[in-house]
Order: structure tokens, then C-alpha cells, then sequence
């Protein structure tokens, strides 16, 4: 028998949001305080992932924070005439302040803050323990990144605002575009009466269900790449009900090809062979786990 109504709806709710709010200010109060060797330096501090994009559940723990730094950028130049490279390359100079150096700024900083056993160095972010009036959090500090669609002089360019940073295990460089994530994310659920971010949720606590059930393997479907799969689904196919939203959803991304659709930002192709991609095998396992998980619906 089909999910009933009542279970869609339950999981349709957020999870808390205040903590993450007081999470990243607790960040933002440590790299801006006086004492911080970032003191004076031109950087930002904000949140990205499921807390900033209003799609996290109950049981969300981590809070992903980003600590950009936009003195120095890296940038795609590729979309550009020729002439306009040109131009480019002689109103900027390469930086002496690398993102080497920025990431162990901020290192030093938040153990300056947290203490050494507080904090710690992982492979893509800096893990920050939990305490009090903060959730566990995944700091990434980066340097802005630019896709460039014109130049002419700093003062008239367009580019599309992304990061960049890179691994620690074998230093390889990651690009990302969290901005662009949310605002597509914010005229989705526009454009869709406001379904879009519930209808997310609702497939986020399934997934959940099917892990904690033994049914489906964490690995097989992150809760970033069930956001942006969701988010390819037509405008038109939200609405009327959950159950409705649900059956549309699955049933176009189980009949469509996976391999043409983008992540939310637009910017980059959901599925491919880096780590930072989703595997169509993967994503036609979930399809399947979710399918089977309504048909086969008994308890609520």
C-alpha cells in the first residue's frame, strides 16, 4: 500500500535551525576576534548544505561552514573572448597569500578558540567538536572562485560566484558553487508553491528509513546529491498532495536520463567519475529502494 499522507507530511517537516545559526557565529567570533591572525583580512563566513538551504531533518548533526576568503581568487577564464583575457590577465596579479596559508590561519585560529582537542584536521574541512551552544561542524575554508562569462575592466565583469579549496590527503583541487546552490534552491520552491524544500525533506527521512532499515546503503545516495536529483524533477510535477509530488517525482527520474542532469547550482553535471559525483548506479539503486519502500508500505 502507498506511504499515507500523514507519514509524508511528518517527514516533510525541517529539523531545528537555531543551533546552526549560533554555530557559525560562534566561528565568525573566533576568526574576526583581534587576536586572530585573520584579523583584518577580507573573508567571509556562512553556511552552506542542508542547515542554509532549509532542507535538513531531525537527526542532521553535522553544520557545514564555509570561511571564504575574497582577496585572493582562482577563476575560469575559458567562456572568454580572447581580448578579454587579455584585459584580464593585466588588471590582476598573482597573490602572495596562498589558500595554503589561509587554511592554516584558520586552523590556528579555531584551536586559539575551541582548544586542540576541539579541533582537528580532516580531508576536505577542519572538524570541529561539539560545545556548548554548537553542533559539530565541517569548517571548509576557501578562496572564492570565479567562472567567468565577461570582462571588459574590473569595474564591468560578470562571472558566476563559486569556491575552491583543496584536499588535504592528496591535495587535490575542489570546485563548488554553494551560492548559486541556494539561490536555485530559493526560485525552485518559488516556483513551485513552496513544495520544492518539503518534497526534499520527505525523500531525505525515506532515505533515512531505508538505511536504518537495512534496505538501502548510506553510501549509495548523500543527502546533497538526493537534493540536487530532486531538484531536476519538472516544476509541474509538485503539488496537489505529498503522495501526488512523491509518485510524479520518482516516476520521471526513474523514466528520464540521469546522465543530463546538473547539481542545483547549475554548474556543474550531477553525475560523472570524481569523488565530488554521484554514480548512476548509485542513483537508480535509491530509485529502486524508494519504489519498493512505497509499494510495499505496512507499518507508518
Amino acid at each position: 500500500m502507498p506511504i499515507p499522507e500523514s507519514q509524508l507530511t511528518t517527514w516533510s517537516h525541517q529539523g531545528a535551525v537555531q543551533t546552526s545559526a549560533t554555530t557559525r557565529e560562534s566561528i565568525y567570533r573566533c576568526l574576526t576576534a583581534t587576536e586572530s591572525p585573520l584579523n583584518g583580512k577580507d573573508f567571509e563566513v556562512y553556511l552552506q548544505g542542508s542547515y542554509k538551504n532549509d532542507t535538513n531533518i531531525y537527526g542532521d548533526s553535522d553544520v557545514d561552514v564555509v570561511v571564504q576568503l575574497n582577496s585572493t581568487f582562482q577563476h575560469d577564464l575559458s567562456a572568454l573572448a580572447e581580448v578579454e583575457q587579455r584585459s584580464f590577465q593585466s588588471s590582476y596579479s598573482n597573490s602572495t597569500y596562498s589558500w595554503f596559508d589561509f587554511r592554516l590561519d584558520v586552523f590556528t585560529s579555531l584551536q586559539n578558540c575551541y582548544g586542540s582537542a576541539a579541533v582537528s584536521a580532516g580531508n576536505k574541512s577542519i572538524k570541529l567538536a561539539e560545545g556548548p551552544n554548537r553542533r559539530r561542524a565541517d569548517v571548509v575554508p576557501c578562496l572564492q572562485y570565479r567562472k567567468y562569462r565577461r570582462f571588459q575592466t574590473t569595474g564591468n565583469q560578470d562571472y558566476v560566484s563559486g569556491i575552491v579549496f583543496y584536499t588535504r590527503d592528496d591535495v587535490r583541487k575542489v570546485i563548488n558553487f554553494p551560492k548559486p546552490h541556494y539561490e536555485n534552491g530559493v526560485a525552485k520552491h518559488q516556483n513551485t508553491s513552496q513544495w520544492y524544500k518539503p518534497v526534499v525533506r520527505i525523500f531525505k527521512n525515506m532515505r533515512t528509513y531505508l538505511v536504518d532499515h537495512n534496505m538501502l546503503s548510506k553510501e549509495s545516495a548523500p543527502s546533497y546529491f538526493l537534493e540536487c536529483l530532486i531538484y531536476n524533477v519538472p516544476n509541474t510535477s509538485f503539488g496537489q498532495s505529498y503522495q501526488n509530488s512523491f509518485c510524479n517525482a520518482v516516476n520521471w527520474l526513474d523514466a528520464c536520463n540521469l546522465d543530463n542532469l546538473m547539481c542545483q547550482n547549475g554548474q556543474l553535471a550531477l553525475f560523472g567519475n570524481t569523488p565530488e559525483q554521484w554514480s548512476t548506479t548509485s542513483a537508480r539503486a535509491t530509485l529502486a529502494a524508494l519504489i519498493n519502500l512505497w509499494n510495499t508500505w505496512y507499518n507508518g
